[in-house]
């Protein structure tokens, strides 16, 4: 097993952009996610570039000064990617690789290189393939730079656009292929949820590494792959789960991220069938996470989206044992108090206050307060349950009653 000085990861440096709509704190942040994700690709950052703009430059995204810089940089450090944290668009991204002369990324193909790594299944695999071809089309024109020249001249009139046009109507019988291919394993998937029968759906929703597969394996007691990753799960897991003597179905879903890619909302529709057909969520936040309220916002935006916002939902803050609160001298008269220095206990009396019994507080690493958690999930299992089957309300009684 290598050790991890021994593992040589691509050298990679970041690239983002302050803006009127995006100021400084918030593109740290997102140059934080961006370092994650390269992380989780298996490459390295070793320098971050940002430029304060009105707008993105719409020929290289960043100013003329500014890409001498990184051009500088690139050259002295021999670094052999850019990433830059916006999706670029196919004349942004050929006008800067001549520049750079490296290899150019922006936030979207990085998010589908993970897919591509983490894809497992064939359907997985199908839906990563038809969201990079898609992203893929309207970028084949640089792939051909090279006949270029051979423009012009007795013979020669266009063959550059030939083999341009050869090769995106390749890409479109693809796209075709691939779609009629997620149709056919749809339907098959809508008979396997209509074979579950009856039993109530409960649905792990959240942003991505925020502990849902951990929590899976924990109360289903499987082996649901979990990692400290981006992305560590692309396929929903849907297992059998026994509460007492109450059974129900559970599904671990994929992570959602902000700016997550057109192609891949599209893509992964299908596979967010699962939350449409869900009796209840479970949106688990990773309360350790300094900015976990805007992780709540996206998740709640797609689950918008996705006609999914009004279903039954118990929130479940994990990852409590890794929650810090910043602190302050108490001498220091000059430090404003925020949300950033609130103890959890702070955090509990906060808007989470107005949840009631639908907020949760757990570690599914370290088992805290799962006992809780089991409760909770019970009582509102149980009461879908008796809801559907009248009849078999004498079978499930209250939690903290005897079963026999």
């Amino acid at each position: 097993m290598l050790e991890k000085k021994d593992i040589e990861h691509e050298k990679a440096v970041l690239i983002g952009v302050i803006t009127q709509e995006q100021n400084e704190e918030k593109s740290k942040e997102y140059l934080d996610e961006l370092e994650f994700l390269t992380f989780t690709a298996g490459g390295e950052v070793v320098k971050r570039f940002t430029q304060k703009m009105t707008i993105p430059n719409p020929k290289t995204f960043i100013g003329t000064g500014k890409m001498e810089e990184v051009q500088a940089y690139i050259e002295t450090h021999d670094i052999g990617t850019a990433i830059f944290d916006d999706e670029l668009s196919p004349a942004q991204e050929r006008n800067i690789s001549k520049i750079l002369n490296c290899k150019v990324l922006d936030r979207t193909n990085l998010i589908l290189d993970i897919f591509a790594q983490r894809a497992q299944t064939s359907y997985a695999r199908t839906q990563v393939e038809l969201a990079q071809c898609e992203y893929l089309l309207p970028r084949l024109k640089g792939m051909w730079t090279h006949l270029e020249r051979q423009k012009g001249g007795i013979g020669m009139r266009g063959p550059g656009e030939t083999e341009i046009e050869t090769d995106r109507r390749i890409v479109r019988d693809r796209i075709s292929l691939l779609k009629a291919k997620i149709k056919t394993i749809d339907k098959q998937m809508a008979v396997q949820r209509g074979n579950r029968g009856k039993m109530v759906r409960v649905v792990l929703v959240g942003y991505t590494n925020v502990g849902k597969s951990t929590l899976m394996n924990v109360i289903s007691k499987s082996q649901v792959f979990a990692e400290n990753k981006l992305f560590a799960t692309l396929d929903t897991t849907v297992r059998k789960v026994v509460i007492k003597n109450l059974p129900f179905l559970m599904s671990d879903t994929v992570g959602f991220i902000r700016k997550l890619p057109t192609q891949l909302v599209e893509s992964f529709k299908s596979t967010l069938d699962e939350v449409r057909e869900a009796d209840l969520l479970l949106h688990v936040v990773d309360i350790s996470h300094p900015n976990f309220e805007e992780h709540i916002e996206s998740v709640n935006n797609i689950l918008q989206d996705i006609k999914s916002s009004d279903k039954p939902t118990i929130m479940v803050f994990n990852k409590i044992d890794a929650y810090k609160a910043e602190t302050i001298d108490e001498d220091d008269l000059a430090t404003e108090k925020t949300s950033a220095h609130y103890t959890l206990e702070e955090w509990k009396q906060t808007w989470m206050a107005k949840i009631g019994d639908n907020a949760l507080f757990i570690s599914a690493l370290n088992k805290k307060n799962l006992e809780d958690f089991r409760k909770r999930v019970y009582k509102e299992v149980r009461q879908i349950h008796i809801t559907r089957f009248p009849y078999n309300h004498f079978l499930y009684p209250d939690y903290d009653e005897n079963l026999t």
